[in-house]
């Protein structure tokens, strides 16, 4: 089957756009571009290459020279479209944002009508949902006609199916997020360790030492009465950072009354989006409260990300951000078996194991505090890791999305 991917690929780079980059590669490369990697899934994938932003201050943003790419990237697809025969078109809908949803009218107005198959790719959430309570009737109106009816909609979760139907789409496929596994060799080199500073936690917390240097278990390595949480994401008010500090600070607070000798150390990985929330975020780590319990990693990838996820004990992330649907980052947090504290935001806790007991409620840092605490004194890695195997793999996401592709074609 051939299929039109109309998406941008990093930079910049987010989960989205790596996702993209995933399935392209996966589905054997661009063939307009002569890449044709075996594969047994039955796509020939034809990229547009559609980036309308240069960076993440962008995304999301007016910019008159945007209009010209829209136009630009169109024609790129009709022209693919009557040059290699490709009649479905592959589109990832914005989530509940003006400028983004006007973008997606002009693509619906200037392709849909040359392709035969519409499929849509949820890869935000709530849509439908702003569509309903915060759109004017014109603009609900105008999207709908533009849309519907979509052959077929990918969504990531149950919660997802609601924005699915808004455009009465003849077909619904949830299918998972899924990535490379970033740790191979998660049972030799990570759970012990893991493990070992647990078990100094814990005996810290009953009134015990535990050697700085590792010496008593030869895996523990430097702080074991540290708790390590990693916030690594945008870093901006809504994906949870301030509460991911206000939290942590509030923990050791906690932890000074009760388990003796333990505390909380909270490392931030991520740019900056927005400049006024990174002077704010500056500015708070000067406070006494933050001095020593937050570190800012900046940006971080390769080996110095696999080094974060590696020798963090717990991943925080309060997020409450309105197109928040299957984050990357929780999969990999997964895949590294790091216990997890994360907000109840739409699919989030579809997203977990049932029942998980890191999940908490939006925009509060006393129960983000409280999650740390419990966090520090629990083990729930192998259970993370295993979850990752079993639904997030890469070879799962790709196997289920070509079906679904495959299945609306037939």
């Amino acid at each position: 089957m051939k299929l039109l991917v109309f998406a941008h690929t990093p930079p910049p780079h987010h989960g989205q756009s790596y996702m993209i980059q995933l399935m392209v590669e996966g589905f054997g490369g661009d063939r307009d571009k002569g890449q044709s990697a075996a594969n047994d899934l039955g796509i020939e994938c034809y990229h547009v290459n559609a980036r309308f932003s240069r960076s993440l201050q962008d995304v999301g943003e007016f910019q008159g020279w945007k209009i010209f790419l829209i136009f630009f990237y169109c024609f790129q697809a009709v022209w693919l479209r009557f040059r290699h025969g490709v009649t479905a078109f592959y589109y990832v809908p914005a989530p509940g944002k003006s400028v983004a949803l006007y973008r997606d009218w002009l693509v619906m107005l200037l392709c849909r009508p040359f392709f035969k198959t519409m499929i849509l790719h949820w890869h935000a959430a709530g849509l439908g949902r702003w569509l309903e309570t915060s759109a004017q009737m014109r603009t609900r109106a105008t999207t709908y006609r533009l849309f519907k009816p979509v052959d077929l909609s990918i969504v990531l979760s149950k919660y997802n199916v609601a924005d699915a139907e808004k455009l009465l789409s003849r077909r619904i496929e949830v299918v998972n997020n899924g990535i490379p596994d970033p740790c191979p060799d998660f049972e030799r080199r990570i759970l012990p360790r893991r493990r070992a500073r647990l078990a100094a936690r814990r005996k810290i917390a009953a009134g015990g030492t535990a050697a700085g240097d590792g010496s008593e278990t030869g895996l523990t390595g430097s702080e074991p009465d540290v708790l390590k949480a990693l916030y690594m994401a945008h870093c901006t008010r809504s994906k949870g950072l301030f509460d991911a500090m206000e939290g942590a600070a509030l923990a050791n607070q906690a932890l000074e009354g009760g388990h003796r000798g333990l505390r909380v150390k909270l490392a931030v990985a991520g740019n900056f989006p927005n400049t006024k929330e990174r002077e704010e975020f500056e500015g708070l780590l000067g406070e006494p409260r933050f001095a020593g319990t937050v570190d800012y990693l900046g940006f971080v990838s390769g080996t110095e990300k696999e080094k974060a996820l590696g020798e963090a004990d717990v991943f925080c992330f309060p997020t409450y951000y309105f197109g928040e649907n299957q984050p990357v980052n929780l999969i990999e947090a997964m895949a590294f078996g790091l216990a997890i504290v994360t907000t109840r935001w739409r699919s989030l806790p579809e997203f977990l194991p049932a029942g998980y007991p890191g999940v908490i409620s939006a925009k509060a840092p006393d129960e983000v505090a409280a999650a740390l605490v419990k966090a520090a004194m629990n083990d729930d890695g192998g259970m993370l890791r295993r979850h990752f195997l079993e639904h997030f793999t890469l070879e799962k996401h790709l196997a289920n999305l070509a079906q679904a592709i495959r299945n609306v074609e037939s």
